[in-house]
């Protein structure tokens, strides 16, 4: 079996990359530079094209859970922990480089493109409050609760202590449906409606409430249930 030092040394995958540049690696030689090792009997380069041809892309294998990757072998839990922490960066890259814009938000498809590279892959239910200034920029984004969305979880003094530490002007709620389905449910729209009212007193209005999921949203407002 033919050795990843036995290649000539611009097919290495690492020295591919300083020499030629991270653009001109396949998937399977990114994915070999981060697993670092293959396993008995194969190269770390012919483990990585294993896996890209198990999960057939890229984008299916950065949305599989620590158990699925493990399944492979050659794949313990340290490659494994490598492999989604590098997945994780690029999401959250994807994300914050709209978030850094400091650009506006003006319509809830400007929220969803910034959070569904962070929650589209998420096996729980997270509820997020997104602060905005007085120019609709965001200042700041919290997650308030993690699990399935009810009363007892989502509180008023809960979501408008992080928006009345970050100085908000306004406020948007915004949580994940791990099913898929952007309905949102009779707990989702009671629990809007109980914090829309506690927005007013305090004066902290709540534009939105956007639910994720998947590659899709639902915006409460352009549903007109707030």
């Amino acid at each position: 079996m033919l050795k990843v030092k036995d290649l000539p040394l611009d097919d290495r995958p690492r020295e591919k990359l300083l020499l030629r540049g991270a653009q001109n690696l396949t998937d399977a030689e990114l994915i070999a530079i981060l697993l670092r090792t293959g396993k008995k009997g194969k190269s770390v380069i012919d483990l990585a094209r294993e896996i890209i041809k198990e999960h057939n892309n890229l984008a299916v294998l950065a949305s599989k859970p620590v158990y699925t990757l493990t399944q492979n072998s050659g794949i313990g839990k340290n490659k494994a922990a490598t492999l989604l922490a590098a997945f994780e960066i690029s999401r959250r890259i994807q994300s914050q480089s709209k978030w850094f814009s400091e650009s506006k938000i003006t319509s809830p498809k400007d929220v969803a493109e910034i959070f569904i590279p962070l929650l589209k892959d998420e096996l729980k239910e997270k509820f997020i409050i997104i602060c905005l200034n007085s120019a609709n920029k965001i200042i700041k984004f919290e997650t308030v609760s993690i699990g399935s969305l009810n009363s007892s979880v989502v509180h008023p003094r809960e979501i408008f202590k992080a928006a009345i530490e970050y100085s908000s002007a306004s406020i948007i709620l915004l949580h994940n449906h791990p099913s898929g389905n952007t309905e949102p449910s009779n707990e989702d729209i009671s629990i809007t409606k109980k914090l829309v009212e506690a927005g007013k007193i305090i004066d902290i209005p709540i534009f939105d409430h956007i639910i994720i999921a998947g590659d899709s949203y639902t915006s409460f407002v352009e549903r007109r249930l707030i």
